[in-house]
């Protein structure tokens, strides 16, 4: 029986032991309780043993009224002829029979004042009907898919009012499958906080937010609250009308892309998207919305198109009228770069925020209208500070510690009033302007970069815009008027003008003429625009409704943008709804949306980008990155490099999952790992249906169900090709070592744990912290001192994963402080301080990890213990093989940190020992001729076994076998402070 089938029926049993039917006499191996609460309990459980078997888990299972004071319950003994008994109300009361347990036999049997009987006491009486409560209701129903709950309670507290008695009340109201019911009375109140639970201590909480569910029929499913809600178990006549045929097609060519626009049909259930037919070749396309943008067609040639509407029940319209369009000539390739190539791995990584490291051109600074409020202005210190030239000018700074790739942050020009970071796109295809100058263009840094053998690794957002939207896909139009007392906040309508963050006024604000309208504008649907909502700015100055775009104030059109705010960060509307005000969430299975942002990331591709760090990928489904961003990325790389040349293009996501454990919370929608796999299952075309289709089904299966790999894992001492047939395209940052590196054995140990559930290991980007947070969440950056950071590195370096350093973690800058307080204070006193001071003056590298020249205070720089602890470490993993892309072992290796790595590829085979802050023994190993490159200690291994001693705090051995056309490095660089 398959585990779908079999809990459909579990499901089904439940439904059915909760149905009140006329009582009749059992026989055989059945009886029939009757009980009879000495006191007014508003939940009766039975907890029950057939004689010679178990008994059922607290609290037993739920009661059903009979007739008037009495409740009952069939069960089914098997071979038993009796069984003991006891009752409860849920909520710790219980009715033992004085501790001797109630032995009951079979047929209809009673309990009622502590004695035992037989007999039906209801006579045949109808069961009873609750009179209907007065006031308003809430009928709640509950999803248990994916739960083997033997009862459902709801505990709830009308507003204003006290909660049920723990565990609450037993959802036992007649539903179907897959639901369950209640009604609940909530007198005058207008609505209630909820949560559930399986009256054995397992609770849905919303995640400890609990459910807020109105007055009237509610749904809750995957953490969703669906109010005014139909009944799911109500039978509903099959749909067969079909939508009405879409009208007012229209087709437009830019170069060899079609944009179709048409007016939306209309159906007596809902449209749910359309068909879109192309011809010549019949090729049918889909899509959500009353748009298509068909692009990568054949240049001058002419296609026409038809459009049929289809609705949920799969009734097609139909067709439209056929519109025609010629295409023009491919647009001109871009003048562009080619990315360096070579395998990912084999870089350690340098992630800056650009506005924060080095200011190369003072003239494009801007600290934007909370220059002041924020304290940055005091300080002399705006926002926008670093820039490319700044980054151009330090290149020799970054190859001088030894990295040969750098991660800067997202450089789309943003719009909000703190957009230094990057994370707040508005116009997806051009880059910010605070950040180029002259002859300093991001082309010029990709250049300059590439020059030096240096890739750049660019941050990209697929999830959300800017609060204002996007510009090129919708920028939505608020309320506004320069009425005295929001002339500040609102710029004089200049005809034909547009943003520009280069361009100032007196308080810092850049022109938004372009945004605002005092009388609302054609086709808003944002409800009362422009009336007070009694609310005031802290000016005093009136708010007014439609001021701020919001996901629930309908601002946006619904098919470009979500509507709603992440309510359960493990539940389905954590990857379709908002994360912050400042951050709108695009609708990215839309295909206008997915076209959007694949075209404008293409553009960066053209440029010679060499990787992509993809932010808040965990928001976005898994299925819409597999179907739609990931091979559409690929494709583009193909096209522009060959296969074999795209593979090195270096994808890494942030699945931010926060928590200690493999697995986010029991989540596996929500876990890093999950998303290096394809998918496993075919789902609908639509999709928005596949996101929820997809989320069901992982989550169902859970995490004992997912995909295994040993593609970072040794086969004893031998490397093995790895299995990449079902790698998803993306990599990611190795959020459980993150979450760990309170210490580094903590995060080799929970690394390793993990490593199995990822499609490879060997590609996961590792860092200590980062812009966001440090080790378990903290708020501040790392500062657990010196010899625990060259430890920490000594990890990154030498174990699985690509090593990524944040700006200044190399002097330990900024440690201790809060990593980000927004506009309420100083940028200085953060982890996002500006780091210019440290690198003033002159730099001359000579190679990764070795300087030739020097001066100002750049030198004192690099001649700090942990600069020249990462120099080191730098040129013995670019001098092993085995450390960039080998994979692991620590079978037969005793110590803390301490593990065996190889790699094998073509002429290349390298095998190393490796031993981290303490002496560690690898036995079983192959025999031969040991050199460590850190101190140049040569062992020759007879009889399969090698001790590394190591005596300090991020001190480290690293012993490399020499092998037939490959020799052991040797000693590799110069001691240092650890290394040595």
């Amino acid at each position: 029986m398959s585990r779908r089938r079999a809990l459909l029926l579990a499901v089904l049993t439940l439904l059915a032991s909760l149905l009140v039917v006329p009582a009749l006499a059992a026989a055989g191996t059945t009886v029939t309780v009757y009980y009879k609460p000495a006191a007014a309990w508003t939940t009766i459980n039975i907890h029950y043993a057939p004689n010679g078997g178990a008994w059922t888990a607290v609290p037993g299972v739920a009661m059903t009224p009979a007739c008037t004071g009495w409740y009952s319950k069939t069960i089914d003994l098997g071979s038993a002829n009796g069984l003991q008994v006891v009752f409860n109300n849920g909520a710790g009361t219980w009715d033992n029979n004085s501790g001797r347990n109630y032995a009951l036999g079979t047929g209809d049997v009673t309990v009622a004042g502590g004695v035992a009987g037989t007999g039906n006491p209801c006579g045949g009486q109808p069961t009873p009907t609750t009179p209907p409560p007065t006031g308003n209701t809430a009928t709640v129903f509950y999803s248990t898919a994916g739960r083997n709950w033997p009862v459902v309670n709801i505990h709830y507290a009308p507003n204003g009012e006290a909660w049920t008695a723990v565990p609450g009340v037993a959802m036992n109201e007649v539903a179907c499958a897959g639901w369950v019911k209640k009604t609940v009375a909530l007198g005058a109140a207008t609505g209630m906080q909820a949560v559930f639970n399986n009256g054995s201590g397992t609770w849905d909480n919303n995640n400890g937010a609990n459910y807020r569910i109105g007055a009237g029929t509610s749904k809750v499913a995957g953490g969703v609250v669906t109010g005014g809600a139909t009944d799911p178990c109500a039978a509903v006549p099959p749909d067969t009308t079909p939508p009405s045929v879409p009208g007012g097609v229209t087709a437009t060519a830019d170069h060899v892309t079609v944009t179709l626009a048409w007016t939306a049909s209309t159906d007596d259930r809902g449209v749910t998207g359309y068909q879109v037919t192309r011809n010549p070749g019949a090729t049918v396309l889909t899509t959500a919305t009353n748009g298509y943008i068909d692009g990568g067609l054949a240049p001058r040639t002419s296609y026409s198109y038809t459009v049929k509407a289809v609705d949920a029940a799969g009734n097609l319209s139909g067709a439209s009228s056929t519109v025609t369009v010629t295409t023009g000539d491919a647009p001109p390739l871009p003048a562009g770069g080619s990315m360096l190539g070579g395998d990912p791995r084999k870089e350690s990584i340098y992630f800056v925020l650009t506005a924060r490291f080095y200011d190369g051109d003072a003239s494009n600074d801007r600290g934007g209208s909370q220059h002041v409020k924020s304290g940055n202005a005091a300080n002399n210190d705006p926002m926008f500070r670093g820039d490319f030239k700044g980054l151009v000018d330090k290149l020799d700074y970054i190859k001088g510690l030894g990295f040969s790739a750098i991660w800067i942050t997202p450089v789309v020009l943003n719009r909000s009033d703190y957009d230094y970071h990057g994370y707040h796109g508005w116009d997806f295809f051009r880059v910010d302007p605070r950040l180029e100058s002259p002859g300093a263009s991001y082309q010029n840094l990709i250049d300059a970069a590439h020059a030096k053998g240096l890739k750049i690794y660019q941050d990209v957002v697929y999830n959300h815009s800017s609060r204002w939207g996007a510009k090129g896909l919708y920028v939505p139009t608020v309320w506004g008027a320069r009425d005295g007392q929001w002339d500040w906040m609102y710029s004089e309508k200049v005809p034909g003008k547009t943003y520009n963050p280069l361009e100032e006024n007196a308080l810092g604000r850049a022109y938004n003429g372009d945004l605002w309208s005092t009388t609302a504008p054609a086709g808003n649907t944002c409800p009362n625009y422009g009336q007070t909502n009694g609310t005031f700015s802290p000016e005093g100055y009136a708010n007014h409704h439609c001021q701020w775009p919001s996901p629930t104030a309908k601002m946006f059109p619904a098919d470009l943008y979500h509507q709603c705010w992440i309510g359960n960060w493990e539940g389905e509307d954590a990857r379709s709804c908002w994360l912050h005000d400042d951050l709108a969430d695009f609708n990215t299975e839309n295909p206008v949306v997915q076209q959007y942002l694949i075209d404008a990331y293409n553009s960066y591709i053209d440029m010679g980008v060499d990787g992509f760090r993809i932010d808040t990928a965990v928001h976005i489904p898994r299925v819409t990155w597999n179907r739609r961003f990931l091979p559409a990325l690929q494709q583009h790389l193909v096209q522009k490099y060959g296969a074999a040349k795209a593979n090195d293009f270096y994808v890494f996501g942030e699945v931010a999952a926060f928590v200690n454990d493999k697995w986010n919370r029991g989540s596996v929608n929500h876990s890093a790992q999950f998303y290096t796999w394809k998918e496993r299952r075919t789902y609908s075309a639509d999709d928005a249906t596949a996101a929820l289709e997809q989320f069901n089904y992982e989550n169902l299966q859970g995490t004992g169900n997912q995909p295994t790999s040993t593609n970072a894992f040794l086969n004893g001492n031998l490397y093995h090709a790895p299995d990449h047939s079902q790698f998803s395209g993306m990599n990611i940052i190795d959020m459980r070592m993150h979450m760990n590196f309170g210490d580094a054995a903590n995060a080799f140990n929970n690394g390793k744990d993990s490593d199995d559930s990822v499609n490879d290991a060997t590609y996961n980007a590792v860092y200590v912290d980062s812009h966001d947070y440090g080790p378990n969440k903290s708020s501040t950056r790392y500062a657990g001192g010196t010899d625990a950071w060259a430890e920490n590195m000594d990890l990154m370096w030498t174990f699985r994963g690509v090593p990524v350093l944040y700006y200044g973690s190399e002097v330990e800058f900024q440690a201790g402080k809060q990593i980000d307080c927004g506009p309420t204070c100083p940028l200085a006193n953060t982890g996002r301080a500006y780091f210019g001071s440290y690198v003033e003056g002159t730099v001359v590298a000579s190679g990764y990890g070795t300087v030739a020249s020097a001066s100002g205070p750049v030198a004192t720089t690099l001649s700090k213990p942990l600069v020249q602890h990462v120099q080191r470490l730098n040129q013995i993993r670019r001098a092993v093989p085995a450390l960039q892309m080998g994979q692991y072992s620590t079978a037969g290796v005793s110590g803390g940190i301490a593990y065996k790595r190889r790699y094998t590829a073509g002429s290349v085979d390298s095998f190393v020992l490796v031993a981290i802050s303490s002496t560690a023994t690898f036995t079983g190993i192959p025999n031969g001729t040991y050199t460590d490159a850190v101190t140049g200690d040569v062992q020759t291994v007879t009889g399969g076994t090698l001790t590394a001693t190591v005596t300090a705090k991020g001190a480290m051995r690293v012993y490399v076998l020499s092998l037939p056309g490959n020799p052991a490095p040797g000693r590799v660089g110069t001691a240092g402070p650890y290394l040595r």
